[in-house]
C-alpha cells in the first residue's frame, strides 16, 4: 500500500502560483511514477501533469504546458506541482497519483494509487 496525502491547495487571483506537495508513505516511493490529476464540478477526472519514477521524464497536457512544473525528491518522498500563471479554468480539485508498472501516463484506471485531493481556486 502506498498512502498519499496532498497539501498547498487554496484560493489565488488568478496570474498567482501555488505550489501542491503530495507526501507518500508505505512502500518505496522511488519504485512509483506519479501523477497529478484534476477535477472540477461536473467533469471527469483529467490528467495534469506525470513524472517518471527515475525523473528522466515528464508530461503534461497541452492546457498547462509552460505554466505547471511537476518534480519529485525521492529523498523526501514528496511530488511537487508548481503552478504559475492559473487561470480560473485551473480551478479543481487536484489529487496525486501513483502507478508501479509503466503505461498510459495520462489514463487515471493505469494508477493503482490516490490522494484524497486539494481544492485549487482561482478567481478572476
Amino acid at each position: 500500500q502506498v498512502q498519499l496525502v496532498e497539501s498547498g491547495g487554496g484560493l489565488v487571483q488568478a496570474g498567482g502560483s501555488l505550489r501542491l506537495s503530495c507526501a507518500a508513505s508505505g512502500r518505496t516511493f522511488s519504485n512509483y511514477n506519479m501523477g497529478w490529476f484534476r477535477q472540477a464540478p461536473g467533469k471527469d477526472r483529467e490528467f495534469v501533469a506525470g513524472i517518471t519514477r527515475t525523473v528522466d521524464s515528464t508530461y503534461y497536457t497541452a492546457s498547462v504546458k509552460g505554466r505547471f512544473t511537476i518534480s519529485r525528491d525521492n529523498a523526501k518522498n514528496t511530488v511537487y506541482l508548481q503552478m504559475n500563471s492559473l487561470k480560473p479554468e485551473d480551478t479543481a480539485v487536484y489529487y496525486c497519483a501513483a502507478r508501479y508498472y509503466s503505461g498510459s501516463y495520462d489514463r487515471p484506471g493505469e494508477y493503482d494509487y490516490w490522494g484524497q485531493g486539494t481544492q485549487v481556486t482561482v478567481s478572476s
